[in-house]
């Protein structure tokens, strides 16, 4: 049952977040090593009219997953998205410790976004959406059923229940490889990565300065300083 009105204005996020209802999931995992790409169809009652529906279809794209350190949480983790999603990603950067991989650097991208209004009841338009997906038998694609603003969060919270539905899978992938094991507090991962962006700089100057930010945003600045300055010696 959704919340009346006057909720609304003062808890944005929580009210979208409320009353989101996945109705169809994607049947395939996000992508360990790879980017991923979902199509969502949301339907939601436009909130001034009476038996108007408006259906928004379009892609999220899910980047790589990547691990990073306990210090380091990308103030970017979502683009394109509006302030209460981002409101609605703090509280979950807070509070749910049990999202790992929205906490390693996922990164989350609404693309290419369409939309239509059409009349009747949402429900029979919602089992239709679903049916007409369901029949593609397109394991990217997802029906929600949202609010019509803030939209996006419910988005968002589609994404999270996505993601803690891989996260099982993307794990044990990680721990085939040993990418989770511990290195001097620092995630295998995290090192490898390092590594690379280290052998990049060595050859080429321009990814001097990129790998300077990630070793501050990691917090490992100190620990890799004389290997960093002495890039520039060499150069």
């Amino acid at each position: 049952m959704k919340k009346n009105m006057g909720d609304i204005k003062s808890h944005n996020f929580w009210y979208a977040v409320n009353n989101t209802e996945v109705v169809l999931m994607p049947k395939s995992y996000l992508e360990t090593f790879g980017t991923t790409n979902l199509r969502y169809h949301m339907v939601s009652e436009l909130m001034d009219t009476v038996n108007r529906i408006r259906i928004r279809e379009g892609g999220i794209q899910s980047r790589r997953p990547q691990l990073i350190t306990p210090a380091c949480y990308s103030s970017e983790v979502l683009e394109g998205f509006g302030s209460e999603a981002n409101e609605y990603a703090e509280w979950l950067k807070k509070n749910a410790g049990d999202m790992r991989v929205l906490q390693y650097g996922f990164q989350i991208q609404k693309t290419d976004s369409s939309e239509q209004v059409v009349s009747g009841n949402v429900r029979d338009i919602i089992e239709q959406v679903k049916a007409k997906i369901s029949a593609r038998n397109d394991p990217t694609a997802a029906v929600i059923y949202g609010v019509d603003n803030p939209w996006d969060v419910c988005l968002l919270k589609f994404m999270v229940d996505v993601i803690r539905t891989s996260a099982p899978h993307n794990f044990s992938e990680l721990g085939r490889r040993r990418l989770l094991d511990d290195v001097n507090g620092v995630p295998r991962a995290v090192r490898d990565e390092i590594e690379g962006d280290f052998l990049a700089a060595s050859r080429d100057r321009a990814a001097v300065e990129p790998l300077g930010k990630k070793l501050r945003r990691y917090g490992l600045f100190e620990e890799y300083e004389d290997r960093f300055f002495a890039l520039f010696r060499k150069k």
